[in-house]
């Protein structure tokens, strides 16, 4: 059986991101919160996942979105 190739996210570390349509972003912790990517991606287990500053783990590009323009929003969240 072939191994099923991951399309990559394109994501560096550096990037701004938030997460969507998955558990996360739903509760109030994780509620429109501005993720910075801390490594370059690496498939786990056949998903593609990076380091986000401040979360546990690797998670997986295909629930963030890269979002530009927002080093002035990002200076007024608190971070947790």
């Amino acid at each position: 059986m072939a191994k099923k190739k991951i399309k990559p996210s394109g994501l560096k570390p550096g990037d701004k991101v938030v997460m969507h349509t998955c558990i996360e972003p739903k509760r109030e912790k994780y509620k429109d919160k501005i993720w910075t990517v801390n490594s370059d991606p690496w498939d786990l287990c056949g998903s593609e996942v990076v380091l986000l500053d401040g979360f546990s783990g690797g998670f997986a590009t295909g629930y963030l979105k890269k979002v530009e323009g927002v080093e002035m929003v990002e200076t007024n969240q608190t971070h947790s």
